[in-house]
């Protein structure tokens, strides 16, 4: 039940603040916008969410960077999926954390691993590697593993690790706490708390939820606020006037064409 009333509630917010007009944000907003792509830009048919075709549309067309989400397969490959099961996606009965990274590969070779996504655009997009709540059978060599695969990109520079469960964190302790950021949800003041605690990277959450006084908190703190998701001209004006660093959103390239009309003034009549 609880996901269909935040489903509800994320609709009418959004249907709302679309229809709030904003007054255009000047160019130093426009020029510094991050816009981030959610699973990389998809429709769950002809181009599957969290696939490379979906981020190679992104890179294309100039935004930021993307979001996706890290599971572990049963010998221990993190891979960018973003449910436990096959069964939304590909109508499968299996589970991730049951699967060989080989058979996995073999038998559904749209999902990549994390060591490809991270060479095919490290230090071209941002990264923004959400890791999933699951069982951590080996936290030790889970930690190695995704230190290892980062090893090419500076941490919180290149890409930040995200969660749900900020206590996942305490796994990967190779990497460094600006590289964390947790993802709030009615828990935003908690959340922001602790991130500001922990010198995390930051903290993102939904755009009707992170306030400006908790923005004005973390940007005081040099600490940094991302949210989401930004569908509508309205919505992204009004996060980019009140300074949000990062725009999460699962239109991203609509979003990015907006930023790039508004940055060329002859474009806007």
């Amino acid at each position: 039940m609880l996901p269909l009333i935040e489903r509800s509630f994320l609709q009418i917010t959004h249907w709302l603040y679309a229809r709030l007009p904003q007054p255009a944000s000047d160019l130093k907003r426009l020029r510094e916008c991050r816009i981030i792509s959610h699973r990389g830009e998809h429709d769950n048919q002809r181009i599957m969410e969290n696939t490379l075709p979906a981020f190679d549309r992104i890179l294309a067309c100039g935004a930021w960077g993307i979001e996706f989400d890290v599971r572990w397969t049963k010998d221990l490959h993190p891979v960018i999926f973003h449910d436990s099961d096959l069964k939304r996606l590909f109508n499968a009965n299996a589970k991730i954390c049951d699967l060989q990274l080989a058979d996995l590969k073999h038998d559904f070779p749209a999902i990549p691993t994390l060591e490809a996504v991270v060479e095919r655009y490290g230090n071209k997009l941002h990264l923004m590697v959400e890791i999933k709540k699951e069982r951590f059978p080996d936290p030790e060599r889970q930690n190695q593993i995704l230190a290892n695969t980062f090893k090419p990109l500076q941490p919180s520079i290149d890409f930040h690790c995200m969660s749900l469960y900020p206590e996942i964190f305490t796994i990967f302790k190779d990497l460094p706490p600006e590289a964390f950021l947790p993802i709030a949800r009615a828990n935003v003041h908690r959340f922001s708390d602790l991130a500001l605690a922990n010198h995390y990277g930051g903290v993102t959450g939904h755009f009707l939820l992170l306030s400006n006084r908790i923005l004005a908190i973390h940007h005081q703190n040099g600490s940094k606020v991302g949210t989401g998701f930004i569908e509508s001209i309205n919505c992204l004006f009004r996060e980019l006037n009140r300074s949000v660093d990062w725009i999460f959103s699962n239109r991203a390239v609509f979003i990015q064409s907006i930023c790039d009309r508004f940055k060329d003034p002859q474009n806007t009549t």
